[in-house]
């Protein structure tokens, strides 16, 4: 979408969303894809399709995506070799009245890759497998407070204890408690501050901050002292460190952990793994669903690992995606912007932090150059989800844009001006839990 007239540019998009609005609540169904994370009034709302890297809106507009979805598309959308196995699957059945035989291929996939993996259950989204394996460690401990560290979903157990925790009885609020990554001390507190009642410790093994002084290993000796499960929440990490996860690139296995996302390039699937030992308990506690064996999600997740084992993509996420971060770091360099923009995180998932100045705050500088990246024809909120069908021209594209960006939003932070520059109203916070 190389215009600079952005309004005239989304004009259908604002539309629908008038009439979305009235029937769907966030006019949404997942807040990280609603309106508050974009320029309002001139950014696209609404996706008809998307081919590769690239994505159209309702209004015809195409753009390169470094979103991907929240992620799952990591091979790239309507990749052939997922498609062609949905396609297939699509013949023969999506869901039947007994399991399907792709359940224990899948499984026998992710026990093969996954350190921690002896026994595997399925869900819909990480928020299922997540408080699945919640429910297990309190059934194994017979213990009720949980340490956490990161996002976790929806569900009561983990959103009671963030801002967003309307709806939230305060006793369940009352059973999870956050502690800060890196800092093995916040988790020591939680320990002694309830001694022989926390039943596992649950963390992303690392988002944007890397891990320092052995910290994930401190956290496994700290929750085996106490008698409490680690629990590596993969949803992310997983299929992208490594088809292993972090817990495999970093060496340090869990007794349980979670995947989602990038596992099959966008159909809904998640996984719960474990040690045998553990997982056996899921026989007792109540962790059933509908749609946890249908064949279509089952069939494109074998597809994609099938096909990143085959076509080395892990190396090329880490490849290009390092490329990236190093050379808009360097272009933050350039234009002396290193107070107020960094780009963090592995390769292949990597976020910008943004600093508010004295007269202008991170949201409105983060909006003013996702408005300047959407009139330049690239989707983008703050991260780059690197995905196997971006190419080094879609990067290099990307980092001339920024190049021309930075440039300007110096010139006018320095005017004071960079205000006066947004054409529409700038992005909400929804809530910060990294």
């Amino acid at each position: 979408m190389k215009n600079k007239n952005l309004k005239a540019k989304v004009k259908k998009s604002n539309a629908l969303f008038a009439k979305v609005s009235k029937v769907i609540p966030l006019a949404s169904q997942t807040f990280s894809k609603s309106h508050l994370q974009w320029a309002q009034g001139v950014a696209p709302l609404f996706i008809t399709h998307g081919k590769g890297s690239r994505v159209w809106d309702v209004d015809g507009n195409e753009y390169i995506d470094f979103i991907n979805g929240l992620l799952p598309v990591i091979l790239g959308y309507q990749y052939k070799a997922v498609d062609d196995a949905i396609k297939h699957q699509l013949k023969k059945g999506i869901i039947f009245s007994l399991p399907s035989p792709l359940e224990y291929e899948l499984a026998e996939l992710l026990i093969k890759h996954i350190p921690c993996a002896e026994m595997v259950r399925f869900g819909k989204n990480g928020s299922d497998v997540t408080t699945g394996a919640v429910r297990l460690a309190r059934a194994i401990t017979g213990r009720d407070h949980i340490a956490a560290c990161g996002y976790h979903g929806w569900h009561d157990w983990y959103i009671g204890s963030t801002a967003r925790h309307l709806g939230v009885p305060k006793s369940t609020r009352a059973m999870t408690h956050s502690f800060v990554y890196n800092d093995i001390s916040s988790l020591e507190r939680i320990f002694k501050k309830h001694k022989n009642k926390v039943a596992a410790v649950i963390m992303e093994p690392m988002n944007y901050s890397e891990p320092q002084n052995n910290f994930l290993q401190k956290v496994k000796t700290l929750a085996r002292k106490h008698g409490a499960l680690l629990i590596f929440d993969e949803i992310i990490t997983g299929f992208r460190f490594d088809i292993g996860g972090a817990q495999k690139y970093f060496g340090i296995t869990p007794d349980l952990a979670t995947f989602g996302k990038s596992m099959a390039n966008g159909m809904p699937i998640a996984a719960l793994v474990g040690q045998k030992k553990y997982m056996r308990a899921v026989d007792d506690i109540f962790y059933s669903f509908t749609f946890g064996g249908e064949c279509l999600s089952l069939a494109a997740a074998v597809a994609t690992i099938r096909e990143m084992e085959k076509k080395k993509v892990i190396p090329y996420l880490w490849h290009l995606g390092q490329i990236l971060k190093d050379r808009t770091n360097m272009l933050v360099a350039h234009y002396k912007l290193g107070d107020i923009i960094s780009v963090v995180g592995k390769p292949p998932w990597q976020i910008f932090l943004i600093s508010s100045t004295d007269s202008v705050s991170d949201l409105e500088i983060k909006s003013y150059i996702q408005q300047e990246l959407l009139k330049k024809g690239f989707l983008w909120f703050g991260q780059h989800n690197i995905s196997f069908t971006h190419t080094k021209k879609d990067v290099n594209n990307l980092l001339d844009a920024y190049d021309k960006i930075f440039g300007r939003m110096k010139v006018l932070l320095e005017n004071n001006s960079l205000k006066s520059s947004l054409e529409g109203k700038p992005i909400t916070n929804i809530f910060k839990v990294r």
